[in-house]
């Protein structure tokens, strides 16, 4: 996985830069105001300082569906120039307002940068790191802070500090940006498959995982171009067909069907357990009845939920079902794979589908997606759109084996695997009429009992023991199947370029229940990060350390209080550093939800000491060190859990076609809230004061807990699109419910 954690390094170089700015304009302000007599102009002084908020959040009410449209990519590097050419122009900036112009420009590429980088590691990162890697930026614009705050406090020990050079440095950081956008990061491999570059794709995830093989990957890409659809949640024994025995939970023979994976000879025979066929089959576990329960949690939340309850015991994300993470379900060690190709197969390899720039270049990948088994069972798969045996488009498909001939993964991260299975019936008429379906299986876990361990049944005639596991599976249309594919393209799903799928009014799929639920988790989250009090905080910390004693101690040691408030907001900023890298080893660990859940309370434990210390008069010494303490347990907890996590879920939440614009969406909700909270806080330390403004945070806090607990899904380890597919599953429940 290193392929993947280098580039996340490397785009996460972004938010460095962000972090850099945030910190230069705080320390080259005081120097602003002198050259240009602003102390009498503070309106001009702000405006400074909020144009780049102004430019981040102008740039952001289009970044999204510019996203979309022409990739992650290009605006990263377009992100890059602007920071460039902002650094530029404030290192020149002869007056205020070519001054102004330059941090414009700035904010634009913070804009940028804050909207992508979270999207573009969630596309490129494996689903078992994804929240590791994608609390980098959090790490990276901290560090930027705490590294800018330490230049411009050793240039303010100069006897004629220059505002100038503060802000004009910002280009050298910058250019290595630009330098790493341009020959190092790829495009997101998720956006090409939308396009139809499928071979650039192909290879991008080649060098993202480290391996040849990304059949599975790759399959996945495609299915989750597709919004909405029904989705149903299923339950299956699967093993080799000699090795399922009958077993009271099973379903008849006649119920047995074939699943398929996306390489020669792979399949595998699974029979669906008795009633679980709907989304009851997690409700029996307490999941999706909540509500009729009496309970206020979201039945979204307990599908989650229900999903890593079933995790094996060994909590490994190779469970036991994927011992190699490579072939589909390698239990039983017998399964016979099939070598032979029918002249089907054969014809016409390497005439596959064009890429947007007109390419022939899927030529050298020669299986299909779903590949020809020579059983009785694959007589009569036709239907009135085409073969089954041709149900392919160039790329998903295994690469190369290498000399051992290895099986290929249909892993898709998390201990998920994507299969498909063909059902037939028979109509009114007599005629045979067949349905394709794709499934997303995940072992299930419960200790102690059968459930999610392989295991031995008596085998029959045959010597040794027979194994089966028991898996949940989502099972739904492929996204190259659907009814509106189909209509016009009535020669099957095999002549469907993947780029195809992605058409329809984006208002449409914003309309979609599973977007609009995302929505709502990801605008919530913003609202409620921005309002929770880390500004406040922020504001407050000089005079709260200043109280403690620092500034005495440093202008003993002769640093002008200008000095001194740059190193106070640099220790501030160091002792943030430890705390995100706890963070990033826990969110694939304890999950998202539960950071959340552990730290929000302590921010509300922080926040009331901070009332309590403002409100009753005590020793000056013990309202310090209580002040002291409350601030630097806010600070560590909020980056903890508040500060990266929002954004992290915002980028795992929302399907590919949409994600860019929902993003956007997100983080312009983020710079509304982030400029009333700045432009509020004097206002309000006016008018109820400080205490009041910290109990104020604090209720909000206690809002937010709320919240997290009754409405935000634990998405950790969890492929992309399996997400999305659970949220529409749970959207769908729960209008089913309100309906009802």
């Amino acid at each position: 996985m290193s392929g993947a954690v280098l580039v996340a390094v490397a785009a996460a170089i972004g938010n460095l830069l962000q972090g850099w700015d945030n910190a230069t304009i705080a320390g080259a302000v005081l120097y602003i105001k002198k050259e240009f007599h602003l102390e009498s102009n503070p309106s001009m002084e702000g405006l400074i300082v909020a144009m780049s908020l102004i430019g981040a959040t102008l740039i952001t009410t289009w970044s999204g569906g510019v996203a979309d449209w022409l990739g992650r990519r290009p605006m990263l590097i377009l992100s890059s120039v602007l920071y460039f050419v902002g650094s530029l122009v404030m290192l020149w900036s002869p007056n205020v307002y070519v001054l102004l112009l330059g941090r414009l420009l700035d904010g634009f590429g913070v804009g940028l940068v804050v909207t992508l980088v979270p999207i573009y590691i969630s596309e490129t990162a494996p689903p078992e790191i994804r929240g590791l890697l994608n609390t980098l930026p959090q790490f990276t614009g901290s560090g930027g802070m705490f590294l800018s705050y330490c230049m411009v406090f050793g240039m303010s020990l100069m006897p004629s500090p220059s505002w100038r050079l503060m802000l004009g440095v910002l280009f050298v950081p910058s250019l290595v940006f630009f330098f790493l956008t341009i020959f190092f990061l790829p495009e997101s491999p998720r956006w090409l498959v939308s396009k139809g570059r499928m071979l650039e794709a192909k290879r991008v995830l080649q060098r993202l995982r480290g391996r040849e093989d990304v059949s599975g990957e790759m399959a996945l890409l495609v299915e989750g171009l597709g919004i909405g659809g029904e989705t149903t949640i299923e339950e299956y024994i699967i093993g080799p067909a000699d090795d399922v025995a009958n077993d009271l939970d099973i379903a008849v023979d006649k119920d047995q069907i074939k699943l398929y994976g996306a390489e020669e000879g792979l399949s595998w025979v699974a029979r669906p357990v008795k009633g679980g066929s709907t989304v009851s089959v997690l409700s029996r576990h307490g999941s999706t009845m909540s509500r009729r329960q009496g309970s206020l949690v979201d039945p979204l939340v307990t599908l989650f939920g229900s999903v890593h309850e079933k995790m094996p015991e060994t909590g490994s994300m190779r469970s036991a079902l994927f011992p190699h993470f490579g072939s589909m379900f390698s239990v039983g060690g017998n399964q016979t794979r099939n070598e032979e190709w029918d002249e089907e197969n054969l014809v016409g390899e390497g005439e596959d589908y064009p890429t947007d720039r007109g390419e022939d270049s899927d030529d050298d990948l020669h299986s299909p997606l779903i590949s020809r088994q020579t059983t009785s069972m694959e007589k009569d798969m036709h239907s009135g759109h085409g073969p089954l045996s041709t149900f392919r488009h160039g790329s998903q498909v295994q690469g190369a084996h290498g000399e051992g001939g290895g099986a290929g993964s249909m892993g898709i991260g998390g201990g998920w695997q994507v299969a498909w299975k063909w059902t037939e019936r028979e109509d009114e008429s007599g005629q045979k009429e067949g349905g394709f379906k794709r499934i997303y299986l995940h072992q299930e876990g419960f200790p102690g009992s059968r459930r999610g361990s392989i295991v031995s049944l008596p085998g029959g005639e045959g010597t040794g023991e027979a194994e089966f596991v028991q898996a949940s599976a989502l099972v739904s249309q492929p996204a190259l199947y659907s009814k509106d594919l189909l209509r016009e393209h009535t020669i099957g799903p095999a002549m469907v370029h993947p780029s195809e799928t992605v058409k329809g009014s984006l208002w449409h799929d914003l309309q979609d229940p599973g977007v609009k639920r995302a929505l709502f988790v990801g605008v919530g989250l913003q609202i409620l990060q921005q309002f929770s009090g880390i500004n406040g905080v922020l504001y407050y910390t000089p005079q709260i350390l200043e109280q403690a004693g620092v500034g005495i101690l440093l202008s003993n040691l002769g640093i002008s209080s200008s000095s001194s408030s740059l190193l106070i907001s640099a220790l501030t900023t160091f002792v943030m550093l430890p705390a995100i890298a706890v963070a990033m080893r826990l969110m694939d660990l304890s999950g998202r939800r539960t950071l959340l859940l552990t730290t929000i309370p302590i921010l509300i434990a922080s926040l009331i000491v901070l009332v309590i210390s403002n409100l009753v008069h005590m020793n000056s010494i013990v309202h310090a060190v209580l002040s002291t303490v409350s601030v630097v347990l806010y600070f560590c907890f909020f980056v903890m859990g508040f500060g990266p996590t929002p954004n992290i879920l915002c980028s795992e939440i929302f399907p590919t076609r949409v994600r860019g614009i929902c993003i956007a969406i997100c983080a312009l909700t983020f710079w509304i809230c982030d400029i009333i909270v700045t432009y509020s806080l004097p206002v309000l330390l006016k008018s109820i004061g400080l205490a009041g403004v910290f109990g104020m945070y604090a209720v909000v806090c206690c809002i937010s807990w709320a919240f997290v607990y009754l409405e935000v899904p634990e998405t950790k380890g969890m492929p992309l699109e399996v997400i999305t597919e659970f949220f529409s599953v749970g959207a769908r429940q729960a209008e089913a419910e309100k309906n009802n």
